[in-house]
């Protein structure tokens, strides 16, 4: 369960130092895009030795690089150890997110890991919407997320502030990941500048059933965190529903409302969010 991800650049020390104040759910380190290819080896292993050092209060994930590059399994090699919770996979297929999760398992076995490392696919390719649902069933994979300006890219279409353009995989993606109980995690919101541009972008997201948002500058966490944490009249109402049910059996009206099953899952989810994310 997360609202919004963080990528800071695995060879910047001073933002990953203070990575615990940006108030994001999960760090993306990255060790792809954000790293020059004459830089990865000490982005490699400065990210190593501040993993080592620090203790995280949130998710870490590492997004390396290609799993068929040499730089990949170099990054997997360095990293792959307690400290890390999961990997995000660029460019990832169902092949590749199936060829991540054996080598994951074998650098458990032999690492005697005590926890179980969950991929993070990133989908950045027309063919990979196309297997999306494949993608989202394989086990490891806890959450989904859309890469729209190489998917854009791919498409030779041009990004646009609307989001017509990929209202078709944010759609087909938060549907794969509802199925399967997984998140579904919208692209970067690539103006910096633009806030109230950033919560129009996340609330699209939300309403087509997205349910976290990837950042690429800290001054981003906040206003995606308030999209997608419940606001306060909803807790409000899941409270009240789920007090109500202390005494009705079944279904039941409460403000006019017919209140039943689907109704009060939903107030469960509220209220379950609301407590993780410390608002009530």
């Amino acid at each position: 369960m997360r609202r919004s991800l963080l990528f800071i650049p695995a060879n910047k020390p001073g933002m990953m130092q203070n990575a615990d104040i940006f108030a994001a759910d999960s760090i993306i380190f990255d060790l792809e895009d954000a790293v020059a290819f004459s830089e990865k080896d000490s982005a490699r292993i400065l990210l190593h030795n501040f993993l080592q050092t620090f203790k995280p209060n949130y998710e870490v994930i590492i997004r390396i690089n290609q799993i068929d590059h040499i730089n990949g399994l170099l990054d997997l090699e360095a990293l792959v150890s307690d400290r890390i919770d999961a990997i995000m996979l660029p460019k990832a297929r169902t092949a590749s997110v199936k060829k991540l999760a054996e080598l994951l398992a074998s650098f458990e076995k032999a690492r005697k890991l005590k926890k179980t490392i969950k991929i993070i696919p990133l989908l950045e390719l027309a063919a990979a919407i196309l297997e999306t649902e494949a993608i989202a069933c394989l086990p490891r994979v806890d959450g989904i997320l859309l890469g729209a300006e190489d998917l854009t890219n791919d498409m030779e279409t041009e990004r646009t502030i609307i989001g017509e353009e990929i209202f078709y995989p944010r759609s087909k993606i938060a549907y794969a990941a509802k199925a399967y109980g997984i998140d579904a995690i919208d692209t970067p919101f690539t103006d910096v500048n633009d806030d109230q541009g950033l919560s129009q972008d996340a609330k699209k997201a939300k309403n087509l059933g997205m349910t976290a948002k990837a950042a690429i500058h800290p001054n981003q966490i906040r206003y995606i965190n308030e999209v997608f944490s419940p606001s306060k009249d909803q807790i409000a109402w899941a409270l009240k529903v789920l007090e109500a049910t202390k005494t009705n059996l079944g279904v039941f009206s409460l403000d006019g409302k017919m209140i039943d099953k689907p109704i009060i899952e939903r107030c469960q989810k509220i209220i379950e969010k609301a407590k993780k994310y410390r608002i009530i």
